[in-house]
């Protein structure tokens, strides 16, 4: 469909005439939390550059995507390779090498492209990051928790700001999780009676019922839930099913795997378990398989680097990979605002990469909604903010369910007052 990119890195890479790339600093850089420089000897491991095409080629693959989903197209269906991917619609080769080689003279040292050719891999000390991009690394202390972050947005020379997208990350600070714990399933406060969700509710509100008994519950699919950490224990996932009922689904399975990048040095690490995550990471498997019992749940973790979520680090090892699931399952996420601008273009555009692939990306838009900057606070106060996971135009975003029974007063036409033996009391 595509021409390989016109070349966008045309003149001497001059290092005094520099252009910043805005929207990257985090809301916590600022003096009340700042304790100073770190160390220029600190090692920042697995960073992330983001690249960017031509505006023809971006333009191309945007109808590429459409032809992808249009019946009546020869190219229906007809999902990319990584290597397609990067032939028809990754930066030109000599863009690529051009940045890299930039990277390279600071000092910096490159671990790999991957095989989409959207994002290089680098890594350095905070002195030659400073060197590099303009911008010191500091210490903060928010709320009694140490941090590293950038202080001022990076800067790159002028000859290489229509390739270079942005540095992806350069703080610690991590995406929340989205599960909200629960008590019970059918239990009474404060007078008032609440209704969880068990396995066997989900299947009669969203009608999965007949699919079930007609045989068709996920067998022979596999789902991807991304994470930063492994479960606490595998035999949870096992005493879930067996709780409320789907053991009988035999052909659904849990494994986990930590996805290493095609080429280059091995940016995925095994994370173990991380305290807190892992409660996110087992709802996810868990859920994952109460609406698909038959099918193969994988868990795909890497550990957190210096600068890069974990859970980015594996999806894109995946959708660059040989061999891609075809559905991806995310529940984490960060408002647009803290995420920063660089992280925001870098999940659209592996959610992009994905869908010319063939690969469906579902992500928690999270409880909170458009109150992504106060999840999992008591109140909202920073305004109006969805979470940079979800937003983009190639995945789909799924929040939080409220039913209207108790403000209508209709709960008895919905709800059972009791659980059956597997959980579930949602009448229709």
């Amino acid at each position: 469909m595509a021409q390989s990119a016109r070349q966008l890195v045309t003149h001497v890479i001059d290092e005094r005439q520099t252009v910043e790339l805005a929207g990257n600093i985090r809301p916590e850089a600022n003096a009340a939390y700042d304790r100073g420089r770190v160390e220029d000897t600190l090692v920042l491991e697995h960073m992330q550059l983001l690249l960017k095409c031509p505006a023809e080629t971006e333009v191309a693959l945007v109808r590429f995507i459409d032809l992808l989903h249009d019946p009546k197209s020869p190219y229906f269906h007809q999902w990319l390779t990584a290597e397609q991917f990067r032939a028809d619609y990754g930066p030109a080769d000599a863009d690529v090498k051009a940045v890299s080689d930039w990277l390279s003279r600071h000092g910096l040292t490159v671990n790999g492209v991957q095989a989409g050719g959207m994002v290089i891999d680098f890594s350095g000390t905070a002195g030659q990051i400073r060197d590099a991009f303009r911008t010191e690394i500091h210490l903060l202390d928010v709320g009694g928790i140490g941090h590293v972050a950038n202080m001022n947005n990076p800067r790159i020379p002028a000859a290489l700001s229509d390739v270079v997208n942005g540095i992806v990350s350069l703080n610690d600070f991590r995406p929340h999780t989205n599960f909200k714990s629960r008590p019970a399933y059918t239990y009474t406060s404060g007078g008032s009676t609440y209704h969880a969700v068990a396995p066997a509710d989900l299947a009669t509100i969203y009608n999965l019922n007949p699919m079930f008994r007609s045989g068709i519950s996920g067998q022979g699919q596999t789902i991807v839930v991304i994470e930063n950490t492994n479960v606490y224990s595998s035999a949870d996932w096992t005493t879930f099913r067996s709780t409320f009922g789907l053991s009988s689904y035999t052909s659904g399975s849990f494994t986990q795997i930590h996805p290493a990048p095609v080429s280059g040095a091995n940016n995925c690490t095994n994370p173990g378990v991380v305290a807190g995550n892992e409660r996110e990471a087992e709802l996810d498997a868990e859920w994952a398989s109460a609406a698909a019992p038959g099918a193969a749940v994988v868990l795909a973790s890497c550990g957190d680097t210096s600068t890069t979520f974990g859970g980015l680090i594996a999806l894109q090892n995946l959708v660059n990979s040989s061999n891609p699931p075809a559905i991806i399952s995310i529940s984490y996420g960060e408002c647009e605002a803290m995420n920063g601008a660089a992280a925001n273009a870098a999940y659209s555009s592996v959610y992009q990469q994905a869908v010319a692939r063939g690969i469906s990306v579902f992500v928690s838009a999270g409880d909170e909604g458009a109150a992504s900057c106060d999840a999992n606070l008591g109140n909202a106060t920073h305004g109006i903010g969805v979470s940079g996971f979800a937003s983009t135009p190639y995945n789909v975003a799924v929040g939080g369910t409220d039913f209207g029974d108790t403000y209508a007063r209709t709960t008895a036409s919905y709800w059972s007052a009791a659980n059956a033996a597997t959980g579930g009391s949602a009448i229709s």
